[in-house]
């Protein structure tokens, strides 16, 4: 009988603090291409791609050969952070609290490259990390289901045996399309009705108060 169970976790507002850190760096990404667009509006795009955000974010009669500009100068203002990406307290902790418990840990991002290493840096729990499916490994990133699909076949897991956790709806949908029970954490500023309404099964504050409700958390129930 397969006993394997996966824990994939969304890593940009869901174990490191950076969600507002790219508001920044995409508000002056756009601002130099000649867009000035609310902070608030960007906030709500983090965790798509960087082609559906931009997508959702400007009219479709744009100027799409600044798109690829956009995205590179995002890419810059961000990796000015890199030496300096705060992970959430307790992040590291939960990654290897699960591993310890038999869980293969999976982390399923947008992130890839210098910014993959740098988060994964900030967590500091690649002993706990099983496997990591990037953006450079899917054709569609969340809220498609293909980041949490491929994070279950890396774990060598149905969807009905794993769990995902994330802080936006966008990684919310992706769970519920693959089919994934889903956790979702207000650290990245998202609201939980918001989150719940995109199919949460669970809601906490961030991933230390997980941490010190894992018992009766999703992970501390059986997985079929």
């Amino acid at each position: 009988m397969n006993r394997a169970r996966a824990a994939i976790f969304d890593v940009d507002g869901t174990l490191t603090d950076t969600n507002h850190l790219h508001v920044v760096a995409w508000w002056e990404a756009f601002r130099q291409a000649g867009h000035i667009l609310p902070m608030p509006d960007i906030h709500r795009a983090v965790g798509l791609g960087s082609g559906d955000l931009i997508e959702r974010l400007l009219t479709a009669d744009r100027d799409r050969e600044q798109d690829a500009v956009i995205s590179a100068a995002h890419k810059t203002l961000y990796g000015t952070y890199y030496d300096r990406i705060p992970a959430f307290e307790g992040a590291g902790d939960l990654l290897r609290a699960l591993a310890e418990r038999g869980w293969s840990v999976v982390l399923a991002t947008s992130a890839s490259g210098p910014e993959l290493e740098a988060l994964r840096r900030a967590v500091d729990a690649d002993d706990a990390i099983g496997d990591t499916a990037s953006s450079d490994d899917v054709a569609e990133g969340k809220p498609s289901p293909e980041p949490v699909q491929l994070a279950c076949e890396l774990a060598g897991v149905g969807a009905d045996q794993a769990v995902f956790v994330g802080d936006t709806v966008w990684d919310m949908e992706a769970a519920a399309r693959a089919g994934v029970r889903s956790v979702a954490v207000l650290s990245g500023g998202i609201p939980r009705a918001d989150l719940e309404l995109a199919g949460a099964d669970a809601v906490y504050q961030d991933v230390a108060e997980l941490l010190s409700r894992l018992d009766d958390s999703p992970f501390g129930r059986t997985v079929s």
